[in-house]
């Protein structure tokens, strides 16, 4: 029978019967192999005597599969689930690896993308936080549909697929086979208060008015949420590309995103900045118009021949 997987992004696992008992292997991500075999092999060793099982793991860095094998199919159950549910913790923990992007970094937008900068270095520079250090790459602009945490090739290919998946699915139907024309124009923060802001975007909507960016945006954050390879952030996805961000202060390669899968980094000194004037001068900014025809699984503290983030997949609309 097939024993379900709670959330984990790994394939139902089979239960197979043997000579000896029972058997079944897990894809696992070395990674993890740590956290299953604990200090000098504690964690391991119990879980072996709890499930009445023996647990062989494959050496450190080598992607293999975990391999649990006792006489009593209900021991080699209690310890699978036990794994998932760790692994499903450990997971959490990572800071993320990739994210689902559309870019938003060509000429024009970036062209007007450093005006806006100028304007603002120009006009607020007197305004507490802000300075150069705190604005986006404009090769890197892209509005971010989701993180992803992808440990190995296999969650890679996975999540290739996924996507690939998603545009057979529903996508083709959505875009009718043509890219969407957007138009990135005035500017929003999340917190609550504008004297204090960490993070400025630009935002994002159809040109045509209607709502076909937000329902494959939505529906890619599905799709991927389901599979548990991304972790939902917030009910739908939020159209607007990072413009300003106090975290690129300390580190310029941060992906513009404070998700709780950035882990420590969230916990470190961000030094806010004074938004209100900006918000007064740029709130209906045209950054320009722009057509987009792809989805990317962008690799994070990465960078491609064009500025842009390394792809490690992608899908077209046209």
């Amino acid at each position: 029978g097939v024993v379900d997987c709670l959330d984990e992004p790994c394939d139902s696992v089979l239960i197979e019967q043997t000579d000896r008992g029972y058997r079944c292997s897990m894809a696992v991500p070395s990674a993890f192999y740590k956290y299953i075999i604990g200090k000098k092999g504690d964690t391991k060793r119990r879980l072996e005597s709890e499930t009445r099982t023996s647990i062989t793991i494959p050496k450190p860095g080598i992607e293999g599969e975990i391999v649990i094998t006792g006489q009593q199919r209900v021991g080699v159950t209690s310890a699978q689930t036990r794994i998932e549910v760790m692994l499903e913790s450990f997971r959490r923990k990572q800071p993320f690896t990739h994210f689902l992007s559309f870019a938003v970094n060509q000429p024009t937008i970036q062209e007007q993308f450093l005006k806006f900068k100028e304007r603002v270095l120009d006009e607020c520079s007197q305004d507490h936080g802000i300075d150069g250090s705190i604005f986006q790459n404009p090769a890197k602009l892209h509005l971010t549909i989701g993180t992803l945490i992808l440990l190995n090739e296999h969650e890679v290919t996975k999540a290739v697929e996924l996507l690939q998946k998603c545009k057979e699915d529903f996508i083709n139907n959505l875009t009718g086979g043509k890219p969407l024309l957007v138009r990135m124009e005035g500017i929003e923060y999340m917190n609550d208060d504008p004297s204090m802001v960490d993070v400025l975007y630009g935002k994002i909507e159809m040109k045509n008015g209607t709502d076909q960016l937000q329902l494959i945006a939505d529906g890619l954050m599905e799709r991927f949420v389901a599979s548990g390879l991304m972790e939902k952030d917030w009910d739908r996805v939020k159209l607007h590309a990072t413009l300003m961000n106090t975290l690129f202060r300390r580190d310029p390669t941060v992906e513009g995103r404070t998700s709780t899968a950035l882990g420590k980094q969230n916990f470190r000194e961000r030094e806010s900045f004074d938004a209100r004037n900006v918000l007064k001068k740029c709130e209906n900014y045209h950054f320009g118009e722009v057509e987009l025809n792809s989805v990317n699984i962008s690799q994070r503290f990465s960078t491609d021949s064009s500025g842009f983030y390394s792809c490690s997949g992608t899908i077209n609309f046209s």
